[in-house]
């Protein structure tokens, strides 16, 4: 009796084990819900189809999502009584955007596969299903994330990286969420279809020694020297709709419109890698995809933790 007790408590620890640490699969919807990735996609391509700058809002939201907690879709949770909401973080306030996209996806694969497709796998699919449709790579989505049954407005104030912060600082953000310097890099570029809201340049394009005196003067247009606060502007005026390479052809030539975008082109040593991505851009592509990969494997949960929210923006 003692033997076989002692087998089942064994047995019981391996289950444990393999349900809290169970690994992402990209075809782990492949019998719960065949159909959910293709749902996804054609919420995703209404919505950019919809407003084309749709599909950087949704690559940014994975990525807000992904430093705080992990992928876990707590970006998505509304303020209650016990949930101080990361929406009003300052780096997300008035600046995030895509949340009532994922609650549309959300509502047509609950109508398929009720209870069993989470929120944090449909902002995965979102951000992938958003690159392509605007001409970036694609790739195989490791899916079986749960959601997050809290949130952290503080950690989003501390852990999200600033648009003002040094090479320094915003490798070591990197750094500590697994990522490399190159990943860092290969991530930033998705700017070339992102915008900015006039607060978050304005010192640059009116103060900086290392910008294009022409980029500038264009920019001051749209953003004063006070007032137009959330005036916003293309991060990449060439081709602003198009996932490319342009983004490190423009720092390149001091014409990154955010500090923290310049200062991967400033004689640091992250110059060589915009230089490569400026003339390669099947190798930022290639690049992008595999950093999107690796940091929606950040501090997942899986197996038995969290849940799976029927609505987004709420907890069971």
């Amino acid at each position: 009796m003692a033997a076989k007790a002692a087998t089942s408590f064994i047995f019981m620890l391996f289950f444990l084990s393999t349900a809290c640490h169970a690994k992402l699969s990209s075809s782990f919807y492949k019998k719960s819900c065949p159909k959910a990735e293709s749902t996804i996609r054609a919420a995703i391509r209404a919505a950019i189809a919809r407003e084309r700058r749709m599909a950087a809002s949704l690559i940014r939201l994975h990525f807000h999502d992904c430093f705080v907690q992990g992928c876990d879709a707590s970006i998505l949770l509304d303020e209650t009584s016990s949930i101080q909401s990361e929406k009003t973080a300052g780096p997300n306030d008035k600046s995030v955007r895509g949340y009532e996209v994922i609650d549309k996806a959300k509502s047509k694969v609950e109508k398929i596969c009720p209870g069993v497709v989470s929120c944090a796998d449909i902002i995965a699919v979102a951000a992938r299903d958003a690159s392509a449709y605007v001409g970036g790579p694609s790739w195989a989505v490791k899916l079986g994330r749960r959601d997050s049954t809290t949130a952290s407005r503080d950690l989003a104030n501390t852990d999200l990286p600033a648009f003002t912060e040094s090479l320094d600082k915003l490798t070591s953000r990197f750094q500590k969420k697994g990522l490399t310097a190159r990943d860092m890099v290969a991530l930033s570029g998705s700017h070339t279809i992102g915008q900015a809201q006039c607060f978050t340049f304005r010192d640059r394009i009116y103060n900086a020694s290392n910008i294009d005196a022409g980029f500038a003067s264009t920019r001051k247009r749209r953003c004063p020297r006070t007032g137009g606060q959330a005036n916003p502007a293309p991060l990449d005026l060439v081709t602003p709709n198009s996932f490319d390479n342009k983004y490190f052809k423009n720092l390149m030539r001091n014409k990154g419109l955010l500090h923290s975008d310049q200062v991967l082109f400033s004689g640091g040593s992250t110059d060589s890698i915009v230089t490569e991505y400026s003339r390669n851009p099947a190798k930022f592509s290639s690049d992008f995809a595999s950093a999107m990969i690796k940091m929606g494997n950040i501090h997942p949960l899986t197996g038995s933790a969290g849940q799976i929210r029927r609505i987004c923006s709420a907890v069971n």
